[in-house]
């Protein structure tokens, strides 16, 4: 890719500058960390809330381009310390209305950040390892190009295969993908929160979006 152009995407993204290519440090298929996110919606139980979450990444590489229909390829990190629930940018993202007061935020922060939950200290990083990509014949309801994702799915120290779909936009450039898939807490180890004799919690399965940028 041509350097000055990759620069202007870079611009126009509100990316690093930076040029693809070895001399720059990013290669085909690194992931953009500094602008891909990971997007939690949380259901409720009982009296409890919805939550809306959003982390980052500290590594990540995808490898779309492939003579074969299927192939290996890629590995996301998940930096679990990174999240933070019910900010307004996350909320809006999992479709959620209104706003949540500091006090409230700090506490839905430390029961998911703490050993009752996430236990951020004992599982620092999460990861996706990627066994197979395939790029399906039907488009999106974006109308966009869609990749099945195979692979193994490691949170909280247990690992599960899991299978998403994401599609896949050209914007400027960067390969544009955002995918979603649900998952239940208990089948990582991981007790959904609840309080009040059970009256109020949070719901065992959750859905995970990722909204990545990947050098093409």
């Amino acid at each position: 890719m041509n350097q000055w152009l990759a620069l202007g995407i870079s611009c126009w993204l509100g990316l690093p500058m930076v040029a693809f290519g070895q001399d720059a440090g990013i290669r085909s298929g690194d992931v953009e960390i500094a602008n891909s996110r990971v997007y939690v919606f949380v259901g409720k139980t009982g009296l409890g809330h919805e939550h809306g979450a959003i982390g980052k990444l500290k590594t990540g590489t995808l490898h779309l381009s492939s003579p074969e229909p299927q192939h290996s390829l890629g590995t996301l990190v998940f930096d679990m310390a990174s999240f933070d629930a019910d900010g307004d940018v996350a909320r809006k993202y999992v479709g959620l209305e209104g706003s949540t007061d500091a006090s409230t935020r700090s506490q839905v922060n430390a029961n998911l950040l703490g050993k009752d939950v996430l236990n951020v200290r004992a599982y620092p990083t999460a990861t996706f390892e990627a066994k197979q990509i395939e790029k399906l014949l039907s488009i999106s309801n974006r109308g966009l190009a869609q990749y099945k994702f195979s692979g193994q799915f490691t949170l909280h120290g247990t690992t599960r295969p899991l299978e998403f779909i994401a599609d896949l936009e050209i914007v400027k450039g960067w390969q544009h993908l955002r995918g979603e898939f649900e998952i239940l807490q208990s089948d990582y180890g991981i007790k959904p929160f609840s309080k009040m004799f059970g009256t109020i919690g949070v719901s065992d399965k959750i859905k995970i979006y990722g909204d990545l940028y990947v050098a093409p």
